[in-house]
């Protein structure tokens, strides 16, 4: 596997948390129990992300602005995911910055795998893309644990 392998496969799981949270209604356990597990996807996977993958495209020059874009995503997805954690669950407030959300991770993902990582893909070996899915993957594991 290699590290867009892996990015890639976490990106699945946070669109079906993202399908399923809002096919949820209601202040109901259900509901609780997906925004938990979506949060610790996000959370977790800008973590893993920002340190076994951007952090190594920083030195490039023709990576360095689409890393910085990358990261001010991340801290636009931290915003809304405060804004959904304040909702109360059963209000529409909760539903429009679920929506908002949801819009803003499907955009951040489809960046990434549209053009990012084509021309991340251009900076590294094999071998490198292969290193770095190990210690994405390991550090994904640490964040789903800790969080």
């Amino acid at each position: 596997m290699n590290i867009f392998e892996a990015i890639r496969a976490d990106h699945d799981i946070q669109r079906e948390l993202l399908d399923k949270a809002l096919a949820t209604s209601g202040d109901t356990k259900k509901r609780k129990d997906i925004w938990d597990k979506l949060k610790v996807e996000l959370k977790g996977h800008e973590t893993a992300e920002e340190r076994n993958f951007y952090k190594q495209l920083m030195d490039n020059d023709m990576m360095v602005e689409h890393t910085r874009h990358g990261i001010a995503e991340h801290h636009e997805i931290d915003e809304l995911i405060e804004k959904v954690e304040e909702a109360d669950m059963d209000s529409a407030a909760w539903l429009a910055h679920m929506k908002a959300l949801d819009h803003q991770v499907r955009h951040h993902l489809e960046d990434e795998e549209k053009s990012f990582f084509q021309l991340a893909g251009k900076v590294f070996s094999e071998a490198q893309k292969t290193t770095l899915a190990k210690s994405y993957n390991k550090e994904m594991e640490a964040q789903r644990e800790a969080l």
